[in-house]
């Protein structure tokens, strides 16, 4: 009887250790974080427009050129 009792609250000790939520890291503090992020320019403003994607339209005409890697080229702007 003994054994069965200390067997059930060794599993449920067990059990409810392996859920205990788990610690979270330190935050950086505000007033570091803000100045990191001002220091830093925006990366998409600097970016260079793209262009429209053209996959609706039919690239079969880059089927007439001359070579295989002529034909690659015209054909990659209709990815």
């Amino acid at each position: 009887m003994k054994q069965i009792l200390f067997s059930a609250l060794i599993a449920v000790a067990f059990s409810a250790w392996a859920q205990a939520p788990a610690k979270e890291p330190a935050k950086p503090e505000p007033a570091k974080e803000a100045a990191q992020t001002q220091a830093e320019p925006p990366k998409q403003a600097a970016a260079m427009p793209r262009k429209p994607r053209r996959w609706t339209e039919d690239a079969r005409h880059c089927l007439e050129r001359g070579s295989n890697t002529e034909i690659i080229k015209c054909a990659e702007e209709y990815l």
